[in-house]
């Protein structure tokens, strides 16, 4: 599996429910790498969605323990065991923190777009830099948007 985020000087990457911002040039690469591939998020990260409802051209396999959930157009696994037994080895667990969190040991590659700005934040992805499990494995060049400057960089497994 692979996984992608968005994060912030402090490895933040949310606040309140919400991402931290909006990068145009973040959203079109992240529709890139994961159009055609499943994607795994959990209930929260769904809701944030526009009106709530799954990505489109991805298979959207959602991690949720609540039982009423049954979201159109999703599949929903009531826990680890049965979403791993479903995710393809393609996978892109694209968030909250739990579920990065969760499935963290399960991935390969990680596709992290670095914001050098620090925001507020009450949401944080486990910090790869220094994890000896992960290795940098390519870092491009700074991109800038809105006054944010920001870099994208690709960490895999030892």
């Amino acid at each position: 599996m692979n996984v992608i985020a968005a994060v912030d000087q402090n490895w933040a990457i949310g606040k309140d429910g919400d991402q931290l911002c909006y990068l145009s040039a973040d959203l079109k690469r992240f529709q890139a790498l994961t159009t055609g591939h499943a994607v795994i998020l959990g209930r929260k990260t769904l809701a944030t969605f526009p009106g709530g409802r799954p990505l489109k051209n991805r298979r959207n396999l959602v991690l949720s323990r609540t039982p009423s959930f049954a979201p159109e157009g999703a599949e929903v696994f009531r826990d680890l065991d049965s979403l791993l037994a479903a995710a393809p080895a393609d996978a892109f667990v694209i968030g909250g923190e739990s579920v990065y969190r969760a499935l963290l040991p399960w991935c390969r590659r990680a596709y992290i777009t670095k914001i050098h700005h620090a925001w507020p934040a009450d949401t944080f992805f486990p910090t790869l830099d220094g994890d000896p499990a992960w290795r940098l494995a390519a870092e491009e060049p700074p991109l800038e948007q809105d006054g944010l400057v920001f870099h994208y960089v690709t960490y895999e497994r030892v």
